[in-house]
């Protein structure tokens, strides 16, 4: 039962009369919920306003963020991932400013809408207005006519009734004869006053007859505007969410495209990029040689030629000692040099160098034996050999100043004996 009252269409001017012939309250119902409709269309249109302006100012904020974000220290694949992401956050902020742009369309699309509405409305408003006060017009004269006639016709009956009983009685007949003449008179103007009555009832009909037609095309106009309100607040409405969810698809396939540049994020990649582009050197620095600057001034002041000399000199007891002092310390870092054995004074303790120098002299070399480079050497003067840390060498000549001859390759010069480890 409830089933068939909810499909089967109820009819406006079917439910909408006045209780009273003069009643307003069917029509005034009418135009309450035609003004309430309007009232929800001005409700949806400031929604869909304000909802625009949110748009608005949200996709301006994403497309500030976008280009705010700099990231331009990273490099490689985490670069592309990050310079994507901001590409696509700009992307998502212009898409929501377009759908405010979108919105603010279909808030003029409501306000041209409640425009027709109104001039259709309007328009029977104005008839429907000007028929009930040309109702209720000839209702109140029909009323008054109705009034009046009742009023002669009790005149023309008590007239009447005077007569008839100044008849019976022993009156004059110019008395009697002037009751009758009242009572002729009191009948005309009854007649009169029904005959205006009868006429003011049959324009009354006919009134009310046009007024039940306009009512009934009124109330016919009104269910259709209200028919197109709902089912145009429907479709925006819905259009409304359509428009949402299409930016929520949009917005997550965007970030679907991030995550997938995401993937192709690789560390090693990144990481041998910024070697490739960044790299300093692919060796330690060299070791910071000890200079006996004492000997080498006197030295050098006595014999200027032999300067150089007497420098590799120097060289080569500064390493002889640290060859000494690294043996004895154990050293686990790989470097052949520790920090050397001081004196209070601060000075380099090198009272034992001649020691050490007859130590090594003393050591049993095997000529032509190959050995290793332990340690990188660059060539100081011409007569040196540069070294790069694991190649290999064969000994031709051990020099009791640390300095050995070597050959390499076709290549011979002198290098620092404890450079060399034995193979």
């Amino acid at each position: 039962m409830e089933l068939s009252n909810r499909m089967t269409p109820l009819l406006f001017k079917d439910a909408f009369w006045g209780r009273d012939f003069t009643s307003r309250e069917g029509y005034d119902t009418l135009i309450d919920r035609l003004k309430d409709g309007r009232q929800i269309c001005k409700d949806v249109q400031e929604l869909i306003k304000m909802r625009a302006q949110a748009e608005e100012q949200y996709g301006k904020e994403l497309v500030l963020i976008a280009h705010k974000a700099r990231g331009l220290k990273e490099i490689g694949t985490l670069r592309a991932s990050f310079d994507q992401l901001k590409a696509h956050i700009e992307n998502i902020g212009n898409f929501h400013i377009h759908l405010s742009n979108v919105l603010e369309e279909e808030v003029k699309r409501i306000e041209i809408f409640q425009d027709k509405q109104k001039a259709q409305r309007k328009k029977f408003e104005s008839i429907m207005e000007k028929l009930m006060k040309t109702k209720s017009s000839w209702y109140k004269k029909t009323m008054e006519s109705k009034k009046n006639s009742k009023q002669r016709c009790q005149e023309a009956t008590e007239a009447e009734n005077l007569a008839a009983k100044m008849s019976a009685t022993s009156s004059t007949p110019k008395i009697i004869e002037k009751a009758y003449q009242k009572v002729q008179h009191c009948k005309q103007t009854a007649a009169e006053s029904e005959s205006l009555y009868l006429g003011n009832i049959v324009h009354l009909e006919n009134v009310r007859q046009d007024w039940i037609g306009t009512h009934q095309s009124t109330c016919e106009v009104f269910q259709q505007l209200e028919s197109d309100r709902i089912s145009f607040l429907r479709c925006v409405l819905w259009d409304h969410c359509n428009h949402f969810s299409m930016q929520c698809v949009k917005d997550d396939e965007i970030y679907e495209d991030v995550r997938k540049g995401l993937e192709k994020c690789e560390i090693s990649t990144d990481n041998n990029l910024f070697i490739q582009t960044k790299s300093t050197s692919s060796s330690p620095p060299e070791p910071v040689m000890f200079r006996n600057y004492s000997v080498l001034l006197e030295e050098s002041q006595g014999s200027p030629s032999n300067l150089s000399t007497l420098g590799r000199a120097s060289v080569s007891e500064s390493l002889s000692i640290i060859h000494r002092v690294g043996s004895n310390s154990s050293l686990t870092d790989g470097n052949p040099y520790s920090e050397s054995t001081r004196n209070s004074s601060g000075s380099l303790n090198c009272s034992n160098t001649s020691g050490f120098q007859q130590t090594s002299s003393r050591a049993s070399v095997a000529l032509n034996d190959s050995y290793r480079v332990a340690y990188e050497y660059m060539a100081q003067n011409t007569d040196e050999l540069t070294l790069l840390r694991g190649e290999v060498v064969q000994l031709m000549e051990q020099g009791d100043d640390g300095w050995w001859t070597v050959e390499r390759d076709g290549e011979v010069g002198l290098v620092p004996g404890n450079y060399l480890a034995q193979i």
